[in-house]
């Protein structure tokens, strides 16, 4: 009799602790709060003082720049950028490096605190022009015409050097640019058309590209490079 009253008793107590897990798992991870202390006459051993985490480095001026070269590059390979908003974001990071290397070259080679700031704010504004123009409705349509490959083949020689860092921002926005005027030919050539090229229009098309991708191999194996950042110590 005994043993059947504690089974029995025992079976609540058991719910409890089931009903307890299944909440504990169904609630936001807890923040770094320290942990309580043991009370008074408990058996365990009193809780370690949880640490503070380590705040995160702030990313340098040369780190936050290869972080936006690397997410135009994705966006160029995916095909979420088209080759017109890629000229207009370059085009504004090589005006950001351009002025950063001016404010070096008047400081002994360092940027003030209010200089980085001001960096910093600039790079800020790109950056959300990266995210806008990267989720926004114009994206490059190559098809599978031989036209339209020859462009995407182009597009991912453009990505491979920014990515690498052999394409400065201010060779990709002229390549870049170079690419919008053909891509605007093509497709006025194919509305005016019905949707099709001619026979001349494609050897054009051929030709403009022959020379868009000599100057993507010079601009990519010339002395100008854009230095890959180093981590922060």
């Amino acid at each position: 009799m005994k043993l059947t009253w504690m089974k029995w008793s025992a079976l609540p107590v058991a719910v409890l602790f089931a009903g307890s897990a299944a909440m504990a798992q169904d609630q936001p991870a807890p923040s770094s709060q320290p942990a309580p202390q043991a009370q008074s006459g408990s058996a365990s051993a009193p809780a370690t003082p949880a640490t503070a985490p380590t705040p995160a480095a702030k990313p340098t001026i040369a780190q936050r720049k290869e972080n936006q070269q690397d997410r135009i590059a994705q966006g160029v390979k995916s095909g979420q950028l088209t080759a017109g908003e890629t000229a207009n974001l370059e085009t504004k990071e090589a005006a950001i490096n351009g002025e950063t290397k001016a404010d070096r070259a008047a400081n002994g080679g360092k940027l003030t605190a209010a200089e980085k700031k001001q960096i910093n704010g600039q790079q800020n504004q790109v950056s959300k022009q990266i995210y806008k123009d990267k989720h926004n409705a114009s994206t490059a349509n190559y098809g599978k015409s031989k036209v339209g490959q020859r462009q995407e083949n182009q597009q991912d020689r453009i990505a491979h050097g920014v990515k690498s860092g052999q394409l400065t921002a201010g060779e990709t926005a002229k390549l870049e640019n170079q690419q919008k005027g053909i891509n605007q030919q093509v497709a006025a050539d194919r509305k005016a058309n019905g949707g099709t090229l001619t026979a001349s229009e494609k050897k054009q098309v051929n030709h403009e590209q022959n020379a868009a991708s000599k100057n993507i191999y010079h601009k990519k194996h010339n002395a100008r490079t854009q230095p890959q950042a180093q981590p922060k110590k």
